[in-house]
């Protein structure tokens, strides 16, 4: 199954200048725990983003070269892969509008806050049929700089 993990802000912005605009604790620690033991695919500005490997999950980049540093893999051997596991698309923009009309479950976390010329933003799941299952209120930590709503939807 394809599923969707990402924070946005109030406008949907997910990214500024190739990185996350905010500093999230409890996000990341959300997102962690959603993702562990499993299988995360990236674009490739994402996967430059990071400082490696994420540790306890399968990194896979969606690119058009071969690469050394990392599993790579195109759309059709995701969607594959995708019929024998879970498999969490983290990002970034372009490969979320990718598989669009393939995410069967979607993780978003919203960042209370409007983030000035964000450059990245999550696609508009409004009418594509998903179904809100959980929602959760978590005040910022010492290690947030804002609020944020973690929402679990599927479709």
């Amino acid at each position: 199954m394809i599923i969707f993990i990402y924070a946005c802000d109030l406008n949907g912005a997910i990214g500024k200048d190739g990185n996350l605009p905010w500093k999230q604790s409890s996000d990341l620690l959300h997102f962690k725990t959603v993702t562990l033991g499993g299988t995360i695919v990236m674009g490739r500005k994402t996967w430059d983003s990071l400082p490696g490997s994420l540790p306890g999950r399968r990194n896979i980049v969606m690119s058009r070269t071969s690469r050394d540093d990392i599993e790579v893999m195109d759309y059709q051997q995701v969607i594959d892969l995708s019929l024998e596991q879970d498999v969490f698309i983290i990002g970034g923009g372009e490969i979320y509008q990718l598989f669009i009309e393939d995410v069967k479950e979607l993780h978003r976390t919203i960042i209370e806050t409007g983030i000035e010329d964000a450059d990245t933003f999550a696609p508009n799941t409004e009418d594509c049929g998903f179904h809100l299952i959980g929602e959760r209120r978590v005040n910022a930590g010492p290690r947030d700089q804002y609020d944020m709503i973690f929402q679990h939807f599927i479709r």
